[in-house]
């Protein structure tokens, strides 16, 4: 081709692989970049003639291009936060955990609240930690720290103490109280019950939270990860509210990144919010961040027995208990809101993690279309642990996009020690049914939910393939039936989740035309055993052409 000074590149990748997903071509050598649009996409030959004096050219060596990753479910404000508090999501064991809460304690001597989180169930008997040990490092100031997956808070006497939580305290309708053989708190609080300690806990300021969302940013960044939808924007009792440092950092141009918040739902109200969340949307219709979306957590997680089950949960035992979980949200009213919220034009954005919770989920859709007719919503249903057989091909009959973290999918202490059994065999085989899910023509989107669990979504394709863990070559898949391709990973956490937030026109794949949002990965996945696709980095990220992680730069 021939070009003029004015229509060369500003950006050139050559010299790599590079994957576009989705377009006219499989594979390709380089592209071409112009005013933060792609602009051409072929081989290295065909795309020399874009190059002019003021051209950047990035030699790839080797390395693979791909569409920049896409978060379906993450809460980057609370895991930027996490990693500037007492972070304990890289450890293990509780003897680390203490430690790192006595390192905090004494390096922040002035705070009033010992704050973090993300300690793991396995690490405790019964996946319960107590506050006695909590309180033997931590005596003199309350502590919350939430576990990884949020759904429940270890906490100590003076936390306790300061809410007025005591053996005469009754448990919520929407969690549970975890107390000794005598009655008494022991230290953890499932569910509903954390809110009881942590509407006390001292909110984070408009300026702590502009720098946990940042950080968070920063960190999905460097994974090659260039948009995303925040699970929880809005006032709850599990996450900070970040809606305005959202909003701030867009006007201010720092939001690099393209996000679609879900507003929180708040479970204590009923219809009556909805006005409120229309009126919230209109104030989010920024740049990069717009609040298209809404978030109901209908259930809670399968660990603590509040997954909303069909059947009920199985003891110690092996014999079957009273208890079938939690529905966070009347089903019948759900419905109502539901369609409601479709109406309003907003996406529904589900949390439903047991086979009740996902089938009241897939019902209230469906409610929704009776009354409303077919429509590009795009609400999707996100964790899909556990699906009854009978719901697999309501997804795709209701056009409900599946929204799955991958991560989750396989054989670890968690799933071993604290699922299996309480599930029972037929069940536990129900879980994270990604290949059926695609056999019966549902669209899959991917994500994290970090800080819950890493948000690399290198590591979480890695289980999607192998259904093991990655570093984990020793271990038996997870119900290979169910394991995908990487091609249908790779599209999962591009065009999949590009689509949830309706941009799947403007980015997700590498065609001409869109924005350029890619991620570099070190080596060409598709031409290494799947076995070591949790090794590859990511080395470059672009966001509309412009570098927003570069590994060489440190």
């Amino acid at each position: 081709m021939s070009t003029s000074d004015a229509d060369r590149a500003d950006l050139l990748l050559h010299g790599g692989a590079v994957y576009p997903v989705a377009g006219d071509r499989p594979w390709a050598e380089a592209v071409a970049v112009r005013a933060g649009r792609i602009v051409a996409v072929g081989s290295d030959r065909e795309l020399r003639d874009w190059v002019g004096a003021a051209t950047e050219v990035v030699d790839l060596d080797g390395a693979l291009v791909l569409p920049g990753f896409q978060d379906a479910h993450v809460h980057p404000g609370e895991g930027g936060l996490t990693r500037q508090r007492c972070d304990l999501h890289d450890l293990g064991t509780r003897a680390e955990y203490l430690q790192a809460v006595r390192q905090y304690a004494d390096g922040h001597p002035d705070v009033p609240w010992v704050l973090g989180g993300g300690w793991s169930m396995e690490a405790f008997p019964r996946g319960v930690p107590d506050k006695d040990v909590l309180d033997a490092v931590l005596p003199d100031r309350p502590a919350y720290l939430p576990n990884r997956d949020g759904h429940g808070a270890w906490v100590n006497t003076a936390a306790l103490r300061l809410a007025g939580i005591s053996r005469d305290t009754p448990d919520p309708a929407d969690g549970r109280i975890e107390r000794d053989s005598a009655g008494e708190p022991s230290g953890t609080l499932h569910e509903g019950a954390a809110a009881l300690v942590g509407r006390h806990v001292p909110p984070p300021s408009p300026a702590e939270l502009v720098a946990g969302l940042l950080a968070g940013q920063e960190y999905l960044h460097s994974l090659g990860i260039t948009g995303w939808q925040d699970a929880i924007v809005g006032e709850s009792t599990v996450g900070p509210d970040t809606f305005d440092a959202y909003c701030e950092l867009d006007k201010s141009g720092q939001l690099t990144a393209r996000v679609v918040g879900a507003l929180w739902w708040r479970q204590d109200r009923d219809g009556d919010q909805i006005a409120e969340l229309v009126h919230r949307r209109s104030s989010a219709s920024g740049r990069r961040f717009r609040a298209t979306s809404v978030k109901i957590m209908q259930d809670g997680v399968c660990e603590n027995f509040t997954a909303g089950m069909t059947s009920p949960y199985l003891d110690a035992e092996g014999r079957q208990t009273a208890n079938r979980g939690l529905s966070f949200v009347d089903p019948e009213l759900l419905k109502g809101y539901v369609t409601r919220l479709d109406a309003e034009g907003f996406q529904v954005h589900f949390h439903a993690i047991g086979d009740r919770a996902v089938r009241e989920a897939l019902d209230a859709i469906e409610a929704a279309r009776r009354a409303n007719g077919m429509n590009d919503r795009r609400h999707h249903i996100a964790h899909i642990q556990v699906i009854h057989p009978a719901d697999l091909g309501r997804f795709a009959e209701l056009a409900v996009v599946a929204n799955a973290q991958a991560l989750w999918a396989c054989d670890e202490p968690q799933m071993r020690e604290l699922t299996l059994p309480f599930l029972g065999p037929e069940r536990s085989g129900w879980q994270y049914p990604f290949a059926g899910l695609l056999r019966t023509g549902a669209r899959l989107a991917c994500g994290s939910d970090w800080p819950v669990s890493t948000p690399d979504p290198l590591a979480e394709m890695h289980v999607a393939v192998n259904r093991t863990p990655p570093g984990a070559s020793d271990v038996e898949p997870f119900l290979p039936g169910q394991a995908i391709t990487l091609a249908e990973a790779v599209h999962g956490f591009t065009m999949g989740s590009a689509y949830v937030n309706h941009v799947d026109d403007l980015t997700g794949s590498i065609e001409p035309g869109k924005y350029a949002d890619l991620a570099v990965v070190d080596r060409n996945l598709f031409e290494h055993p799947a076995a070591e696709i949790a090794d590859a980095k990511v080395v470059l990220t672009f966001v509309g052409g412009e570098r927003v992680y570069d590994a060489a730069a440190g």
